[in-house]
């Protein structure tokens, strides 16, 4: 089958949301499609087009599995500036919706949201080959923009709406993370069998358990020391504040360190924030190749969302953390769909959403607590094993594929 998958993000690019669909593509392979990936330049990590691949709009190039066509993502480096930010959304999707369109003839189309314009590209490609539509949904917007304040005008999040429902209504499946984000789509679409849940999956042979005392870890100066570790987006849906505010608790133990690797919109609020804080180290995204490395380092990993975002969104650095064999702390809205994974796998702890003090008590709990931290890292890595494997959710897509083609 030939199949088109439109996505903001792809290998090399360091975004959580390439990492899963490359896996995707990779899985999909072996089951003898031809495979066209419509996505951007590289620019997730410094917000910018990466260094190769500046002075060019477009690039084509052929794979084993088939083609990549990048676009440039016309990415502002005002993070905050949301009339940019949709501009630039605005005028990639009209870009990928042209290059989806413009090439030879494909059976399926899937669609990755957010941004939510690329649910209306693979509605123009799907029109265009007269193929099916699935759309991927990783995280419910504009919900989860609103939810953090990002936006408050009513009138675009009214306009943002029309798209959302616009795109569902086009789609001929929509696929979720989790039972959570289906509930909460349920009366927004049309028919409610278009929902399928099907959970990112992680690659445990290219992250799995490995010996903390790396090169990584050497970089940041350190041994022994227990670090507690965010690493991904540091933006408005992470309250990194809960951490800031763990690490001036703990600031009397020198045998505890607050790693905080990653960029985004509020990284430079976090450093102010932090400058008086020894205990607390800011590190910029590492390559695709580092990142078991840098999971391995952190002795108690940290998965903090606003209150309200845990049930429309499910960050994909889960999983790695869990195939990495460490223990998670989340700080979560209770019964969702992170907060279950976690307790029920015995990975670590979770605690209600904006509760610094529930957060500090556990977070020092399992500071220290060595052996229980051992014995969530095996926990995790099995419930990685068991249920998260990337053939597994391959074959379920593969299934749907199928069934919307006949």
């Amino acid at each position: 089958m030939n199949i088109t998958i439109i996505c903001p993000h792809f290998a090399p690019d360091t975004a959580p949301t390439g990492e899963v669909i490359t896996q995707i593509v990779d899985e999909l392979q072996h089951f003898g499609h031809r495979i066209h990936v419509v996505t951007s330049f590289p620019w997730y990590r410094g917000h910018s087009v990466e260094p190769g691949w500046t002075g060019r709009l477009i690039t084509r190039e052929k794979t084993t599995w088939g083609k990549i066509t990048r676009i440039h993502p016309f990415a502002s480096k005002n993070r905050t500036n949301i009339l940019a930010r949709a501009i630039a959304f605005g005028a990639f999707s009209c870009a990928a919706a042209l290059a989806a369109t413009l090439t030879r003839r494909t059976q399926m189309i899937l669609a990755m949201s957010p941004p939510l314009t690329l649910g209306l590209a693979g509605w123009v490609a799907a029109k265009r080959h007269k193929a099916p539509l699935v759309l991927n949904i990783q995280d419910i917007h504009p919900d989860a923009a609103v939810a953090t304040g990002t936006l408050s005008d009513d009138r675009v999040i009214q306009l943002l709406r029309r798209i959302e429902l616009i795109s569902y209504a086009k789609a001929d499946a929509v696929t979720v993370l989790s039972d959570d984000l289906r509930k909460k789509l349920a009366n927004r679409i049309d028919t409610e069998s278009k929902l399928r849940v099907i959970p990112n999956f992680v690659d445990t042979e290219r992250i799995y358990p490995s010996d903390r005392n790396n090169s990584y870890r050497h970089e940041l100066g350190l041994t022994d020391e227990t670090i507690v570790m965010y690493a991904g987006n540091i933006g408005f849906s992470q309250p990194l504040e809960l951490l800031l505010e763990a690490a001036r608790h703990l600031a009397d133990r020198d045998d505890i360190i607050f790693v905080i690797n990653g960029n985004g919109s509020r990284r430079a609020y976090f450093e102010q924030e932090a400058e008086e804080l020894p205990n607390v180290t800011f590190m910029d995204y590492q390559p695709r190749k580092r990142l078991n490395e840098v999971l391995a380092a952190g002795d108690i990993h940290v998965i903090p969302l606003q209150r309200g975002l845990s049930s429309i969104s499910v960050p994909s650095k889960l999983y790695s953390i869990l195939a990495a064999g460490r223990p998670v702390l989340a700080s979560v809205d209770p019964g969702t769909e992170i907060d279950l994974v976690v307790t029920r796998s015995g990975a670590g702890r979770s605690v209600p959403a904006g509760s610094s003090h529930e957060f500090i008590a556990a977070l020092t709990a399992l500071v220290d607590d060595p052996h229980g931290r051992a014995s969530a890292g095996l926990a995790a890595r099995r419930f990685a094993e068991e249920w998260l494997s990337a053939e597994a959710v391959a074959e379920s897509y593969n299934e749907l594929f199928f069934e919307l083609e006949h």
